[in-house]
């Protein structure tokens, strides 16, 4: 199934299957918040990072297989496979776009 993404978060999978936490830092706002795993990253530079041990530490690949939308937020649904705890998962992302940039990321299963 093929979906279509709007242009950000197009990049940010896109990023993301490269491993480029740079590319993916540079997808956010300069004071974008994430969440994931229950913490909370603010911040370019602190996405940068959380995306970076993300990489070393596991190896996965995301398949975006649905979007929809839940008021502000754009909610896509993954399929991750990899070799982290829980493998595989389907996972939840509720972007909160501002302008061409991604404001807040929440990740949940």
């Amino acid at each position: 199934m093929s979906i279509e993404l709007p242009k950000v978060i197009a990049a940010y999978f896109s990023a993301d299957k490269t491993g480029n936490a740079q590319a993916i830092s540079d997808c956010f706002t300069e004071d974008a918040t994430v969440l994931d795993e229950g913490n909370t990253y603010t911040g370019r530079n602190a996405i940068r990072q959380w995306m970076a041990n993300a990489s070393t530490q596991y190896t996965y690949t995301v398949e975006p297989f649905d979007i929809a939308q839940d008021g502000a937020r754009t909610v896509v649904t993954s399929h991750l496979v990899g070799n982290f705890p829980g493998s595989p998962v389907d996972l939840r992302y509720f972007f909160v776009l501002r302008g061409k940039k991604i404001a807040e990321l929440e990740i949940v299963p």
